[in-house]
């Protein structure tokens, strides 16, 4: 019996596809979680407090438009946790809270697109994104215990 390499092809382009799916499927989740741990970040911050509401971070899941958004977020989630702790008379160990390490993630998030720099942007985004995600998590945490 000889073998079949059209089966073999449709099985391998078939398992390639299922894979695709499984990295699409886990992108989302994770930007799932991490837009809610932003949105949970701003819900800790009083509202007169707040550069934005919470539930503008969810315009970050359209995409495309998220590499624009993003930026609003990076900037008006510092700006809303420095008028907090600014409010609250509690010091803070930088200026500008989770500003550098989420501007960081965005710009690197774009030059995903850039030829030949795109697989190399993508790891150090990934790394800045974790970064910030800690970073923000951690100023929920401390408004939210006090």
């Amino acid at each position: 019996m000889t073998p079949n390499y059209n089966d073999f092809l449709t099985g391998l382009s078939g398992a390639a596809m299922m894979f695709i799916l499984f990295i699409i499927i886990g992108a989302l989740i994770v930007r799932i979680l991490f837009l809610l741990n932003l949105h949970k970040t701003l819900e800790a911050v009083s509202p007169e407090n707040r550069k934005m509401e919470p539930g503008l971070v969810w315009l970050a899941l359209i995409p495309i438009f998220y590499w624009i958004w993003h930026f609003f977020i990076v900037t008006n989630i510092s700006e809303s946790l420095k008028n907090e702790f600014q409010s609250r008379e509690i010091q803070l160990p930088e200026e500008k809270p989770a500003y550098n390490m989420c501007l960081a993630y965005s710009i690197l998030s774009i030059a995903v697109i850039v030829p030949f720099f795109g697989g190399l942007a993508g790891l150090a985004a990934l790394v800045f994104m974790i970064i910030y995600w800690v970073k923000t998590s951690e100023y929920k945490n401390k408004l939210n215990n006090m």
